[in-house]
């Protein structure tokens, strides 16, 4: 496994990942993905598909970065009330993070209560960057199958989430 290689090929798709999952784009944590995918590769199995793992990875490495980094906004309010004027970005204070990690469960546990078949094209298109022909080709099915299935979900999303929206 050439790390060089790995990174070329992944690099769009972990970017995506990060940004999807924290709300921002980190280079410290595509460097602690690719770090990981380093550290890990003797445990890698062939059997699956190397840019899901990949994915995977990130997706783990980011939701780790989030706890962190909300427990470390939690202790700094329960410190005092002065704990705001520690807090170096004035863009995001902890309330937005907070409601941005909120928002982000939300969406997973609708995603998540969706039917399996719609779950898989939303995780597919959405989160993995699939086109609409790596997907059916994936999921052994026709592109149209996955156009609707798609919007279908897309749909029922909308729904769950009206408020979000």
């Amino acid at each position: 496994m050439d790390l060089k290689q790995i990174i070329e090929a992944n690099k769009e798709h972990v970017k995506k990942i990060i940004r999807l999952v924290s709300g921002e784009s980190n280079e410290d944590l595509e460097q602690e993905v690719y770090l990981k995918v380093w550290k890990n590769a003797d445990k890698y199995q062939e059997r699956g598909n190397l840019k899901s793992w990949i994915g995977t990875i990130a997706r783990n490495v980011s939701k780790d970065y989030l706890k962190s980094s909300a427990k470390k906004h939690e202790k700094l309010l329960d410190e005092d009330d002065t704990a705001l004027d520690v807090v170096k970005d004035n863009k995001e204070t902890p309330e937005l993070k907070v409601i941005r990690n909120d928002r982000q469960e939300r969406i997973t546990k609708a995603v998540n209560r969706l039917k399996p078949k719609f779950r898989e094209v939303i995780i597919y298109c959405e989160v993995y960057g699939y086109t609409y022909e790596e997907c059916a080709k994936k999921l052994k099915c026709p592109v149209g199958t996955i156009k609707s299935r798609l919007y279908n979900a897309k749909k029922q999303l909308a729904v769950d989430l009206e408020d979000l929206l």
